[in-house]
Protein backbone atom coordinates (compact mmCIF):
# COMPACT_ATOMS: atom_id res chain seq x y z
CA UNK A 1 0.00 0.00 0.00
CA UNK A 2 1.39 3.45 -0.85
CA UNK A 3 2.27 5.58 2.15
CA UNK A 4 0.54 8.94 1.83
CA UNK A 5 2.61 10.73 4.50
CA UNK A 6 5.94 9.48 3.12
CA UNK A 7 4.92 10.59 -0.38
CA UNK A 8 3.87 13.99 0.95
CA UNK A 9 7.15 14.39 2.86
CA UNK A 10 9.11 13.88 -0.37
CA UNK A 11 7.45 17.04 -1.68
CA UNK A 12 7.33 19.31 1.39
CA UNK A 13 10.18 18.07 3.56
CA UNK A 14 9.80 18.46 7.33
CA UNK A 15 7.39 21.44 7.30
CA UNK A 16 4.34 21.16 9.57
CA UNK A 17 1.38 19.26 8.19
CA UNK A 18 -2.06 18.40 9.48
CA UNK A 19 -2.07 14.64 9.90
CA UNK A 20 -5.30 12.71 10.37
CA UNK A 21 -5.15 9.40 12.11
CA UNK A 22 -6.58 7.09 14.69
CA UNK A 23 -5.44 5.18 17.75
CA UNK A 24 -7.03 2.65 20.05
CA UNK A 25 -7.26 2.25 23.80
CA UNK A 26 -7.35 -1.54 24.03
CA UNK A 27 -8.52 -2.90 27.37
CA UNK A 28 -8.10 -6.50 28.44
CA UNK A 29 -10.58 -8.41 30.62
CA UNK A 30 -8.89 -6.91 33.71
CA UNK A 31 -9.32 -3.38 32.30
CA UNK A 32 -5.60 -2.93 31.80
CA UNK A 33 -4.55 -0.69 28.92
CA UNK A 34 -2.31 -1.84 26.06
CA UNK A 35 0.64 0.43 25.36
CA UNK A 36 3.10 0.18 22.49
CA UNK A 37 6.78 1.11 22.99
CA UNK A 38 7.70 3.03 19.85
CA UNK A 39 11.11 2.89 18.18
CA UNK A 40 11.03 6.36 16.59
CA UNK A 41 10.97 8.29 19.89
CA UNK A 42 11.66 5.53 22.47
CA UNK A 43 8.40 6.28 24.26
CA UNK A 44 5.16 4.46 25.02
CA UNK A 45 1.95 5.24 23.20
CA UNK A 46 -1.29 3.81 21.93
CA UNK A 47 -1.30 1.61 18.87
CA UNK A 48 -2.36 3.74 15.94
CA UNK A 49 -1.14 5.94 13.15
CA UNK A 50 -1.83 8.01 10.07
CA UNK A 51 -4.80 7.57 7.79
CA UNK A 52 -4.09 6.40 4.25
CA UNK A 53 -6.00 7.53 1.17
CA UNK A 54 -9.43 5.91 0.81
CA UNK A 55 -9.53 4.75 4.46
CA UNK A 56 -12.09 5.59 7.10
CA UNK A 57 -10.88 6.42 10.60
CA UNK A 58 -12.17 3.04 11.78
CA UNK A 59 -10.25 1.29 8.98
CA UNK A 60 -7.12 3.20 10.02
CA UNK A 61 -7.50 2.17 13.66
CA UNK A 62 -8.03 -1.51 12.83
CA UNK A 63 -5.15 -1.60 10.31
CA UNK A 64 -2.68 0.17 12.59
CA UNK A 65 -3.43 -2.06 15.58
CA UNK A 66 -2.99 -5.17 13.42
CA UNK A 67 0.28 -3.86 11.91
CA UNK A 68 1.82 -2.62 15.15
CA UNK A 69 0.76 -5.19 17.75
CA UNK A 70 -0.83 -8.07 15.84
CA UNK A 71 -4.30 -7.84 17.39
CA UNK A 72 -7.57 -7.73 15.46
CA UNK A 73 -10.07 -5.22 16.85
CA UNK A 74 -13.55 -6.64 16.45
CA UNK A 75 -15.44 -3.76 18.03
CA UNK A 76 -14.55 -0.08 18.26
CA UNK A 77 -16.31 2.60 20.26
CA UNK A 78 -15.35 6.22 19.74
CA UNK A 79 -13.84 7.80 22.85
CA UNK A 80 -12.94 11.28 21.60
CA UNK A 81 -11.46 13.34 18.78
CA UNK A 82 -8.26 15.22 19.60
CA UNK A 83 -6.65 18.19 17.84
CA UNK A 84 -4.99 21.50 18.57
CA UNK A 85 -1.76 22.62 20.22
CA UNK A 86 -1.48 19.61 22.52
CA UNK A 87 -1.39 17.32 19.49
CA UNK A 88 1.54 19.15 17.83
CA UNK A 89 4.64 16.98 17.61
CA UNK A 90 8.11 17.27 16.14
CA UNK A 91 9.51 13.82 15.43
CA UNK A 92 13.17 13.04 16.11
CA UNK A 93 13.76 13.18 12.32
CA UNK A 94 12.50 16.79 12.24
CA UNK A 95 9.08 16.13 10.68
CA UNK A 96 6.43 18.36 12.24
CA UNK A 97 2.75 17.46 12.55
CA UNK A 98 -0.45 18.82 13.98
CA UNK A 99 -2.39 15.64 14.64
CA UNK A 100 -6.13 15.23 14.32
CA UNK A 101 -6.72 11.92 16.06
CA UNK A 102 -9.81 9.80 16.53
CA UNK A 103 -9.36 7.70 19.65
CA UNK A 104 -11.38 4.52 20.02
CA UNK A 105 -11.86 2.08 22.87
CA UNK A 106 -11.76 -1.63 22.15
CA UNK A 107 -12.54 -4.46 24.57
CA UNK A 108 -13.42 -6.98 21.86
CA UNK A 109 -10.26 -8.16 20.14
CA UNK A 110 -8.56 -11.39 19.21
CA UNK A 111 -5.06 -12.66 18.65
CA UNK A 112 -1.77 -12.58 20.49
CA UNK A 113 0.46 -9.54 20.86
CA UNK A 114 3.13 -9.61 18.16
CA UNK A 115 5.14 -6.40 17.87
CA UNK A 116 6.24 -5.21 14.43
CA UNK A 117 9.95 -4.73 15.19
CA UNK A 118 10.26 -2.03 12.50
CA UNK A 119 7.95 0.22 14.56
CA UNK A 120 8.07 -0.97 18.14
CA UNK A 121 10.18 -2.49 20.88
CA UNK A 122 7.40 -3.89 23.05
CA UNK A 123 3.66 -3.90 23.69
CA UNK A 124 1.97 -4.92 26.89
CA UNK A 125 -0.95 -4.27 29.18
CA UNK A 126 -0.56 -1.89 32.13
CA UNK A 127 -2.70 -1.27 35.18
CA UNK A 128 -4.23 2.21 34.98
CA UNK A 129 -2.34 3.30 38.09
CA UNK A 130 0.97 1.97 36.73
CA UNK A 131 1.27 3.73 33.35
CA UNK A 132 4.90 4.37 32.29
CA UNK A 133 6.14 7.94 32.67
CA UNK A 134 7.71 8.07 29.19
CA UNK A 135 4.53 8.58 27.15
CA UNK A 136 4.77 10.07 23.66
CA UNK A 137 3.81 13.78 23.98
CA UNK A 138 0.78 13.82 21.64
CA UNK A 139 -0.57 10.72 23.43
CA UNK A 140 -0.12 12.03 26.99
CA UNK A 141 -3.28 14.18 26.92
CA UNK A 142 -5.33 11.27 25.52
CA UNK A 143 -4.20 8.87 28.24
CA UNK A 144 -4.69 11.53 30.93
CA UNK A 145 -8.21 12.15 29.61
CA UNK A 146 -8.95 8.42 29.59
CA UNK A 147 -7.71 7.95 33.16
CA UNK A 148 -9.83 10.91 34.30
CA UNK A 149 -12.93 9.26 32.79
CA UNK A 150 -11.86 5.68 33.51
CA UNK A 151 -14.45 4.78 36.14
CA UNK A 152 -17.33 5.85 33.93
CA UNK A 153 -15.98 3.98 30.89
CA UNK A 154 -15.25 0.49 32.22
CA UNK A 155 -18.58 -0.13 33.91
Amino acid sequence: MPNYIEDLRKIIGTRPIIMCGANVIILDKNNRILLHHRIDNDMWGLPGGAMELKESLEDTAIREVKEEVGLLCKGLNIFNIYSGKKLYYKYPDGNEVYNVTATYICKDFEGEIVVDKSEGKDARFFEIDNIPKKISPPIRCIIDDFIKHYKNIII
